[in-house]
């Protein structure tokens, strides 16, 4: 059964369906115990930083998700939230992965909308997947650079597009809404 988080954060909607057009069992939860015996947890999110982490807090949610044991994939906030810290609102994060959550320079159009690739993918997240494809796109806020980067984008500047470190994988993009080259991603992170 693939646990999707649920906490003060939109998108579990199009992350639920993705998963189950996939031809898997999906619970939108906030239970400890259903996401402690889950086989994947994934962490989605299009919100703001400073109340979702609030939120997490609040349900004694941060201390759970980094106990976490399985795979578990973070999406666009969820991947920031998994950072050491945010700009936005000036917030610490769950520190999984050792980066920094920065507002993009005003020098092109914030957000970044839209359709992009990636450079330097590593692991079994892309398997299958290259970097002329394009996934979709939707922040103003972007994860450094970093030990634990696995994938590169470049608008404005580089920046982590993915993230991996032990049994933790993220996101900036939206596999989700990402056509067929977004289901395969979801689809190799679901058969880790």
């Amino acid at each position: 059964m693939i646990a999707i988080l649920k906490y003060n954060a939109g998108n579990v909607q199009s992350v639920q369906n993705a998963i189950q057009r996939l031809g898997y069992e999906t619970v939108v939860t906030d239970d400890v115990t259903v996401l402690e015996a889950a086989d994947k947890v994934i962490f989605p999110g299009v919100g703001e930083a400073s109340s979702a982490i609030t939120y997490l807090k609040d349900k004694g949610l941060d201390k759970v998700i980094i106990g976490l044991k399985q795979p578990v994939l973070g999406i666009c906030l969820g991947m920031q939230l998994l950072c050491n810290y945010s700009e936005e609102g000036d917030v610490a994060g769950l520190g999984v992965f050792d980066n920094e959550v920065k507002l993009f320079p005003a020098e092109d159009i914030v957000p970044q909308m839209g359709w992009n690739n990636f450079s330097q993918l590593e692991g079994p997240l892309f398997k299958g997947i290259k970097e002329s494809d394009d996934f979709y796109y939707v922040h103003s806020y972007y994860a450094t650079l970093g030990g634990s980067t696995i994938a590169v984008n470049d608008y404005i500047l580089p920046f982590s597009a993915a993230l991996n470190k032990d049994n933790f994988y993220a996101v900036q993009f939206h596999p989700e809404k990402s056509g067929i080259v977004g289901e395969l991603l979801l689809k190799n992170f679901l058969e880790l």
